[in-house]
């Protein structure tokens, strides 16, 4: 996940939408509602772009993953293509000052909707509900209590720390400034799992299959499409969440899930 904040105050028009090809732009775009979106004929989209399975560049530098695959659905479903998506990239920290910045319609990079961000923007519904699990590589770890009296790494100021001390007891905690470290610790065989969100340690046992993820899942974060508030985006908030309860009743957010390797919503 990247460190750096860049976070503009000018948005120089969404003229450039129209002349671009839907990869990541450096260019701001001023948020619209959704009539002046499709009059525009593109959609801009905060995304990451290292976030596995979420939002990740494939080895052809081809941006994949599940919030990859929301962005174009939304894209055929509000303008008639899925190309018709220019992705913008965000780091954790301007996720949100960009799209109050105005530099794109709608943001979907891994956003936990939470009261204090819900008064700055608008969240749709969730399209997965996110939470605390483990990963391990010792085959004698296949469920929670296989973790009691174990060495766990965790990061540090995280909120995984409350939620593994109220569930595991015994349990000794280890903190880790990163996921490199973490994995350093587990390498070297002096801790017994890691500690974090599924969906980063989904990604994780995908690029380390000797890793395993538990089937737990300790707590609930929903994720979901952060929108700008203000009557003039009612439209585009109203579709999205349509478009979103259509995707969970016909099975297709299921079935994306699945392919991405997030199982149950």
């Amino acid at each position: 996940m990247g460190k750096q904040w860049q976070q503009h105050f000018m948005a120089w028009g969404g003229v450039i939408a129209l002349l671009t090809s839907p990869v990541l732009i450096p260019y701001p775009v001023g948020a619209a509602g959704l009539g002046e979106i499709r009059q525009r004929g593109r959609l801009v989209v905060g995304v990451n772009e290292n976030v596995r399975p979420l939002a990740f560049r494939d080895e052809n530098g081809e941006l994949q993953g599940l919030e990859i695959d929301l962005a174009r659905q939304l894209a055929q479903e509000l303008l008639g293509s899925r190309e018709a998506v220019v992705f913008k990239a965000v780091n954790n920290r301007d996720r949100l000052p960009l799209l109050l910045a105005g530099e794109v319609d709608l943001t979907i990079a891994r956003l936990t909707a939470t009261p204090s961000r819900s008064r700055l923007v608008n969240f749709s519904r969730h399209y997965y509900l996110d939470g605390t699990t483990f990963i391990t590589r010792n085959p004698r770890i296949q469920r929670l209590g296989d973790l009691v009296g174990a060495k766990i790494a965790v990061l540090e100021q995280s909120s995984t720390i409350a939620v593994v001390r109220h569930v595991l007891h015994p349990v000794e905690l280890v903190g880790v400034s990163s996921y490199v470290e973490a994995l350093q610790l587990l390498e070297l065989g002096e801790v017994d799992a890691f500690g974090g969100d599924r969906t980063i340690l989904t990604g994780w046992v995908q690029e380390h299959p000797q890793y395993h993820i538990l089937g737990v899942r300790l707590s609930g974060e929903p994720l979901a499409v952060a929108l700008p508030k203000g009557l003039q985006h009612s439209d585009l908030y109203i579709a999205v969440n349509n478009a979103l309860t259509r995707w969970h009743r016909s099975g297709w957010l299921q079935e994306r899930l699945d392919y991405w390797g997030l199982g149950n919503n």
